[in-house]
């Protein structure tokens, strides 16, 4: 490993919520995910947003599919991006809901048009909020991941091995024979908390390594990652630093899926599934 690098074992403190808290207590999440045919991203990064403790969250997405997505769950509030996919200026209207937002997390399902490349390049350059970047919002970003170095807000990025890949202009054989030393060089290169997402998921701010060891091979199907974004952004939104929040929101995201592989056995989990019993893994770190 590369020296000077802290190994971090200890899982960070889920934060107390007090008696008198409130929806403010908690912070808000501004989710924006989905497209269409994709609308499932939107719903659980949304609702794993919400099972992750945030006060509010609201669920921007595409106006096609608002109708679907707030069916989705009645727990987090939606707003419809309006213009083509081509040539839609999302990032004012999303720079607009930001207002009320701590965190933003961008991604889950976007897809890769220039409306979303636009606005991905337009929060990493002049946002001033904490975001969550996964999915297509990193694949729109792999071409220029130097952008991130100088963003003054903290950046939490969600790979697959395959995104990191192009992120780090490598295959993804490379990533995965050297995930260690590569996600931490990366996280100090481009200052950022990584978590290169598998067996052993890897959170790294490039000064402090966790190397997670819940979850199994059954969260090996599509939307789990989704999940996974929106439990990090919750607990940034209640107050965690980025670090500190990808740390246990992976651990508790991994222990959700083997609550779930324990019920319903690995084959047949999904990400609903995660989702279902993400309430149960956050009550085992819960303070009281």
């Amino acid at each position: 490993m590369t020296p000077g690098v802290q190994t971090v074992s200890a899982l960070p403190s889920l934060p107390v919520r007090p008696a008198d808290g409130h929806k403010g207590t908690f912070g808000t999440v501004l989710a924006v995910a989905g497209s269409r045919g994709m609308s499932g991203a939107a719903v659980l990064c949304g609702s794993a947003a919400v099972r992750g403790g945030a006060g509010l969250v609201r669920v921007a997405c595409p106006a096609d599919i608002q109708t679907v997505v707030s069916g989705g769950n009645p727990c987090y509030l939606t707003s419809g991006l309006t213009g083509s996919d081509h040539a839609g200026d999302y990032a004012e209207q999303v720079e607009r809901l930001s207002k009320s937002a701590n965190v933003i997390a961008v991604g889950p399902g976007m897809g890769q048009s220039d409306a979303v490349r636009n606005l991905v390049r337009h929060l990493v350059l002049t946002g001033d909020k904490p975001l969550v970047l996964d999915a297509d919002a990193l694949n729109v970003l792999s071409p220029v991941p130097e952008k991130l170095r100088d963003r003054g807000a903290p950046t939490v990025l969600t790979p697959h091995p395959g995104e990191f890949a192009r992120l780090t202009n490598t295959t993804t054989a490379q990533v995965q024979s050297n995930r260690l030393n590569t996600a931490i060089g990366f996280a100090s290169q481009w200052n950022v908390v990584l978590v290169l997402k598998g067996q052993h998921t890897i959170v790294t701010d490039g000064g402090r390594v966790f190397v997670n060891g819940t979850g199994n091979p059954g969260m090996a199907t599509g939307g789990t990652g989704d999940v996974l974004t929106g439990v990090v952004a919750a607990l940034v939104a209640q107050g965690m630093t980025a670090f500190d929040a990808a740390v246990l929101g992976t651990w508790v995201h991994g222990r959700a899926g083997d609550l779930a592989a324990n019920a319903v056995g690995m084959t047949a989990l999904c990400a609903t599934d995660v989702l279902s019993y993400l309430p149960a893994a956050l009550r085992e770190v819960e303070r009281t």
